[in-house]
């Protein structure tokens, strides 16, 4: 792939919080040039923990801003040659700076303006505000974890948030879209507004729970795992199994060497097999205790069993099928030195996307050496102006199918 799919375009990004930051850090992976805002102070995201061994440096921001540019100052001023502009600023602050949608729009008619907020800027929470811990149990995904093994072995835990910034990033993910489906149409429609909510992108990830109110069922966390299988330790690790289809049982049988127990008639019936669950995996862990992740993965998957070992994040890094993909790119992280950065988990047209620069210092952006007026490298100063994207995110009279977003 020698041109990246979002070429041409130019992303202004002002976010204190991950989900705009990560929208952002998506479209850059595409190919967009990003200028991330900051305040005088840097970006609060740079004083997000965790930090990098021995430094200062804040892995989170690493990460987000991998592929960005940075630059101080007033995102208003910012927006003349944007195609989209990405935003976490509080509703309640919005008029003041210029950043609220009625101004933008009549300044700038074609950009593309994205807002990406905790609960939304419409609605009786716009104003709220929240971290992550609030967003992902507002959503109603914390109330449902922990589950399966772990509320098995500590059957008394109270709810808990997943490690890390997983709504935050479901929003930040929906924001990414939402972008691009505007820039979809922007000749047709002109530019728009995109109102993201991180509460409802966590939502939608747990929708399963709420369809199941219509059985008159209420979803929690004890109930909320696999009937048998799940997550299973062996000697030397954990595996994930799922047996969903007769053909499954049939071989996990055969894996665990046609057991007395297994050969009961009443098992052949999967609603039998769902109730007696408990039973079935207290068998399954003896069995597998004994026995080598490696092993059980490797026969299982002889016997068109689903398993999957879990990995350690070093293991990882040194799985030659993540190298083959090109999931991680080495980057030079300011302060640390050299180091893996996950790039993008999509590919275009067979080949792994890349990340196009380092993450920025502080205000390494200020100064702007190319006369871009401290746009991104590679993007002209005057942009493309709110033009056409490119022929790869936008259907054509002779191309209905050109735009393709693989993920």
């Amino acid at each position: 792939m020698s041109v990246p799919p979002l070429s041409g375009i130019t992303v202004v990004v002002h976010a204190s919080g991950v989900a705009a930051a990560y929208a952002a850090r998506m479209l850059a992976t595409m190919g967009a040039g990003c200028l991330l805002v900051e305040g005088p102070d840097g970006s609060p995201l740079r004083r997000e923990a965790p930090f990098l061994p021995g430094s200062g440096v804040s892995a989170t921001f690493a990460y987000l801003a991998a592929g960005m540019e940075c630059r101080t100052g007033d995102p208003a001023d910012l927006l003349d040659s944007a195609d989209i502009f990405i935003d976490d600023t509080p509703v309640a602050e919005r008029a003041a700076l210029g950043l609220d949608p009625e101004s933008i729009a009549q300044r700038h008619p074609r950009l593309i303006h994205v807002s990406v907020l905790p609960f939304g800027a419409s609605g009786p929470k716009a104003d709220w505000r929240g971290e992550e811990i609030n967003v992902l149990h507002a959503s109603g995904e914390g109330y449902l974890l922990p589950n399966g093994l772990t509320t098995e072995l500590f059957p008394d835990r109270p709810p808990v948030k997943v490690h890390g910034h997983f709504t935050e990033m479901q929003g930040g993910a929906a924001a990414a879209l939402g972008a691009l489906s505007a820039l979809w149409v922007r000749d047709e429609l002109g530019g728009q507004f995109v109102d993201i909510s991180c509460q409802d992108a966590g939502l939608a990830v747990g929708a399963f729970a709420i369809q199941r109110l219509g059985d008159g069922s209420v979803e929690h966390r004890v109930e909320r795992s696999f009937r048998f299988g799940g997550v299973i330790e062996c000697a030397d690790g954990f595996v994930e199994l799922l047996t969903l289809e007769q053909r499954q049982w049939t071989g996990l049988v055969d894996l665990l060497g046609n057991p007395g127990w297994a050969q009961d008639p009443a098992l052949d019936d999967n609603v039998e097999r769902s109730r007696r669950g408990p039973e079935i995996n207290r068998h399954i862990r003896a069995w597998a205790k004994s026995r080598k992740v490696d092993d059980v993965v490797r026969e299982g998957q002889r016997r068109s069993v689903p398993l999957a070992r879990y990995y350690t994040p070093r293991e990882v890094l040194d799985d030659p099928h993540e190298a083959h993909r090109g999931l991680f790119q080495p980057l030079d992280v300011p302060g640390v030195g050299e180091l893996p950065v996950l790039v993008s988990p999509f590919h275009f047209d067979g080949a792994p996307l890349v990340i196009h620069s380092n993450p920025p210092r502080n205000g390494e952006g200020d100064h702007p050496q190319d006369g871009g007026g401290g746009y991104p490298r590679g993007v002209p100063a005057s942009g493309p102006a709110h033009g056409t994207p490119p022929p790869s995110v936008v259907p054509t009279a002779t191309s209905p199918q050109a735009g393709r977003i693989k993920q």
